[in-house]
């Protein structure tokens, strides 16, 4: 099987709400489509939601990675051949895991569609039956936040994310508040997104919500300080999670030296695609740390393959994967039973794209042959 052609599509997914996070207000969510097309008609798609805070790639560059670099490197490749993509993409261009998630994830829907099996199949085997949605609170005042968890409790959710990150003594009363209207039963998370940029902010903090009873906190400093992580787990007994400062092996191995965190948040954009994750979770494994398959909000393709990782490893206890609930028009059909989700036994990625909606969702495209 080749490679003959990759068609590229710069698209804008339109949300419900505005989404609010430490460093950035979405209106909408910058990504890009991939699809793959072979000479044995298999088709497969990918997706890129690039972040310049957190892969140090923009939506603009991501593209124009993708046409320039790797989408001509890998045509009329293999795209079984997973690791020799990888290593192609990797001996063209030093970084750039988001673009490189993109080809990875439309080769696996491939290599799943050609072997008539669903993708978590051909990386270990379904573990997991089903996984809770977690919702995401983005940040906003302590009342708003307070009645949307409410809101979301009667519809059957039991555990929320917090975004906070903007001004720490906001944060404590933003906690507080959701906490004090969902009652003890409901798991609350906390993701500072490098918000409280150091651990001495970080530790007030703490001693504020001593009784607020987290589930976790998520990256309160900032992604490249994995000695202010050990040095905050040093000090509490909340149990910690490295996001922005995990990005590949490199960083998973500092984690594991310094004993920085108790739970790593693996997201495809990051390490570069669903074969990287699947080797991040076997080296966190090792490690005897907890895993999650977290989301940069991305469609029905990219949180899929996310899924498909998450579905096969134990290791792998959480996911937070919600991109398509926030938005109001996606390109595919990923099928969420609230607040729960259950994958399909289709093969490959399990979605079918709506190629008329993402033509109308298309800002800018390209084609490479």
């Amino acid at each position: 099987m080749k490679i003959t052609a990759i068609h590229l599509y710069a698209a804008h997914f339109p949300l419900h709400t505005p989404f609010i996070v430490s460093y950035h207000t979405y209106d909408y969510m910058p990504s890009i489509i991939v699809k793959v097309e072979t000479d044995e008609g298999i088709t497969g798609y990918g997706e890129t939601v690039a972040d310049e805070h957190v892969t140090g790639e923009t939506w603009e560059g991501a593209f124009y990675t993708l046409k320039n670099t790797l989408a001509p490197a890998v045509l009329g490749k293999n795209p079984l051949e997973i690791e020799k993509i990888h290593d192609i993409m990797n001996k063209a261009v030093y970084g750039a895991p988001a673009a490189k998630a993109a080809i990875d994830i439309a080769c696996f829907d491939i290599l799943g569609k050609k072997l008539k099996q669903p993708v978590y199949q051909l990386i270990g085997g379904r573990y997991h039956d089903e996984f809770p949605i977690t919702h995401v609170l983005s940040i906003a005042e302590p009342d708003y936040m307070a009645e949307e968890a409410a809101t979301m409790v009667d519809q059957g959710y039991r555990s929320f994310k917090m975004k906070v990150g903007n001004d720490v003594r906001k944060d404590v009363e933003r906690i507080k508040a959701v906490r004090a209207r969902v009652g003890e039963g409901i798991a609350i998370r906390v993701d500072v997104n490098q918000g409280w940029t150091n651990s001495a902010t970080t530790l007030t903090a703490l001693r504020a919500l001593r009784e607020v009873n987290l589930d976790w906190l998520e990256q309160p400093v900032l992604a490249d300080d994995i000695n202010g992580m050990a040095f905050i787990r040093s000090k509490t007994d909340i149990p910690l999670m490295v996001d922005e400062g995990l990005k590949g092996p490199r960083e998973m191995r500092e984690v594991i030296e310094k004993q920085a965190a108790d739970k790593v948040n693996i997201k495809l954009m990051k390490c570069g695609g669903i074969y990287p994750a699947v080797k991040l979770a076997h080296q966190a494994e090792m490690a005897g740390l907890e895993c999650q398959v977290g989301s940069m909000v991305e469609s029905s393709i990219g949180s899929a393959a996310g899924f498909h990782v998450a579905f096969s490893k134990k290791v792998i206890t959480s996911v937070e994967l919600t991109g398509p609930l926030k938005f109001s028009k996606d390109v595919g059909n990923l099928h969420y039973d609230v607040p729960f989700i259950r994958l399909t036994e289709q093969p490959g990625l399990g979605v079918d794209v709506d190629e008329k909606t993402l033509a109308e969702l298309t800002v800018f495209e390209a084609a490479i042959r």
